[in-house]
């Protein structure tokens, strides 16, 4: 395996930790890298960003469609109902102030945005599925930008810039760092929700986590390792907050990849004690959310 460098620290990785298979949709195994410097993680030999498209071609990819078929996506779908809510919270708290320009990155069907449009935000969006686009704009009357629409947004133009799971896939990430720290404003923040690999159900379930995702999920961050790549880029950890919901959907997703009996009951189990372990340390949370301002004294 060719030798790469860590976009956290900077250091050679060649080191396999795991292999960790894409149950979701092709059954092909990907080796998972960790640096020996500062233990980020990695996927290994990933497609390419113009060949990485058909690992998301399923109807079942929710975050790409609106389907309700099935006992976890419904779960989704209603999860991400009262999620919603709670994200406009954490935007706007964060921001300190009711309403401004938001970035949403990686946009999916539109939600969020419609979510922030009602409270009076002045939205914009990006997104790499042409499918979802169409839903937002038939739906809401939305109109996303394709992704590479990002680099043509002008400088030091949002408030607030949000990737909702959208990081770990995300090929060029120096780009996309330096391209974050040009469109924010001066006093804005950068949000950004993460599956967590130290997290309680991580531990659980080893190379079966759902939430490893390989191939689309190309980079495994700790609270550790993004906050020193934000660091790296001008940016200093404001907050972090549970996603408490992520440990019973990816732990129910993980029984069924384990082809567990019962795998709802099971995974509801699990995800019960993760949640647990999050209430007295958050950084055992199967997803985080992270609150970045610019370093002043940097900028």
């Amino acid at each position: 395996m060719n030798e790469i460098i860590c976009p956290v620290c900077g250091h050679p990785v060649s080191g396999e930790e795991m292999v960790c298979t894409d149950f979701f949709i092709t059954g092909e195994q990907f080796p998972l890298l960790k640096c020996a410097f500062c233990g980020f993680r990695m996927t290994g030999l990933v497609p390419d960003a113009t060949e990485i498209g058909r690992y998301y071609r399923s109807e079942e990819y929710v975050s790409h469609s609106n389907t309700r078929e099935g006992f976890t996506n419904r779960m989704y779908h209603l999860v991400r109902t009262i999620m919603l809510e709670r994200k406009y919270k954490i935007v706007a708290g964060s921001l300190g102030q009711p309403a401004g320009s938001l970035l949403d990155i990686g946009a999916g069907t539109g939600y969020f945005l419609q979510t922030m449009l009602k409270k009076g935000w002045k939205i914009t969006g990006t997104e790499k599925s042409e499918s979802a686009r169409e839903f937002s704009s038939d739906k809401w009357g939305i109109v996303i930008l394709p992704e590479d629409g990002l680099w043509s947004l002008h400088e030091k133009s949002f408030d607030v810039i949000t990737l909702w799971h959208v990081m770990e896939h995300l090929h060029d990430l120096e780009k996309y760092w330096e391209k974050l720290s040009g469109l924010i404003k001066p006093a804005g923040c950068l949000v950004i929700g993460l599956p967590n690999p130290s997290s309680a159900d991580a531990g659980h379930y080893g190379q079966h986590w759902a939430a490893w995702d390989v191939p689309r999920h190309l980079w495994h961050f700790s609270p550790q390792n993004i906050q020193q790549i934000a660091e790296k880029h001008g940016f200093i950890l404001q907050n972090t907050f549970r996603m408490p919901f992520d440990a019973f959907y990816v732990s129910i997703l993980s029984e069924k990849y384990r082809k567990s009996v019962l795998p709802v009951l099971k995974g509801l189990w699990v995800g019960t004690l993760s949640w647990l372990a999050s209430l007295f340390n958050i950084h055992k949370s199967s997803s985080l959310i992270y609150v970045f301002k610019v370093d002043i004294d940097r900028s």
